[in-house]
């Protein structure tokens, strides 16, 4: 590969990481506002929404670099708006309780899809939205770029709800609390090597079909987009289960979150941040901490513990 073959990729590459870090952190940051404020943002969240279903239809009958790089992040600000709809506490499911520590197994599962059901039905209706406007159009770079996120986060869920050692809880806002009653703590579960060993050869025919001679600007760019943040959320899922600080790439969007505080009957209620996935790893002295606390909301359950 020439050096301007290597910048050719090199700057849709920088430019999906970059939106990918950045629009984490304005999530975490929005989410962990005061509860007084997340109407407003959703408001704005909403409008922007409408802007970019608007657009990703307007640019899907275009094959020009720049209608990539606009449909990619179309498709970023519709799932963005998921994610933000949930963790505020809009759009989540008809159970919003904690779990009872007598459910556990197949029971808590359900339960835990109970608990989300509103939230994924919305996300596969907004997926189907971007289907349809974007049928038949040879730019469905936005389409691919929603389902890479879709998909990956369906499978961090999935294996949060089966255990690993990184629970990501202090990214669950407080007026979340009963979903830190699914979670489990365990070193792995059985999906984890399933979940990563396909994604990570999905990866690696992208990137060499990415590099195919050929492929043209437009297809070449879509797919290092694509590639690329199916790469982080490769990333992500290592996070889940490796003693990594990854937290800390969203330090800088922490500042909302209140600092412990004292609650009836000498418990401690601590304020979690949202995030845009329930990507990056807490570190292991934290998630032990998090064991041994209980349950906002009346369950006294222990957090993370085994089914």
């Amino acid at each position: 590969m020439s050096l301007s073959d290597f910048s050719f990729f090199a700057l849709p590459a920088l430019y999906a990481l970059f939106i990918w870090w950045f629009s984490t952190g304005v999530i975490i940051y929005l989410d962990n506002l005061p509860r007084r404020t997340h109407r407003w943002s959703m408001l704005a969240a909403t409008v922007i929404l409408a802007v970019a279903l608007h657009r990703l239809h307007a640019t899907a009958g275009s094959t020009s670099v720049t209608s990539a790089y606009a449909a990619f992040t179309y498709g970023l600000l519709v799932w963005g708006w998921q994610e933000m709809s949930f963790f505020m506490g809009f759009i989540t499911g008809p159970v919003r309780e904690p779990c009872p520590p007598e459910c556990t197994g197949w029971a808590s599962f359900v339960r835990a899809v109970w608990a989300c059901l509103y939230h994924e039905l919305t996300s596969i209706a907004f997926g189907a939205a971007i289907v349809a406007l974007t049928y038949g159009a040879p730019n469905q770079i936005g389409f691919w770029t929603y389902f890479v996120l879709w998909s990956m986060r369906m499978s961090a869920k999935l294996n949060v709800l089966l255990g690993v050692r990184n629970l990501n809880a202090e990214f669950i806002p407080e007026h979340l609390a009963f979903i830190r009653s699914f979670l489990r703590h365990r070193p792995m579960n059985l999906l984890f090597p399933f979940a990563v060993t396909a994604a990570t050869i999905i990866a690696v025919l992208l990137v060499q079909r990415a590099g195919a001679p050929g492929i043209g600007q437009f297809a070449a760019t879509g797919m290092t987009f694509v590639t690329l943040l199916l790469i982080l959320a490769i990333i992500e899922h290592w996070f889940l289960v490796l003693p990594l600080p990854s937290a800390r790439l969203w330090s800088w969007s922490l500042g909302a979150s209140r600092g412990p505080a004292a609650m009836p009957g000498g418990r401690i209620e601590f304020s979690w941040v949202a995030a845009h996935s329930s990507w990056g790893a807490v570190f292991p002295r934290e998630t032990h901490r998090l064991a041994a606390l209980s349950v906002h909301a009346g369950n006294n359950a222990p957090i993370g513990g085994d089914p």
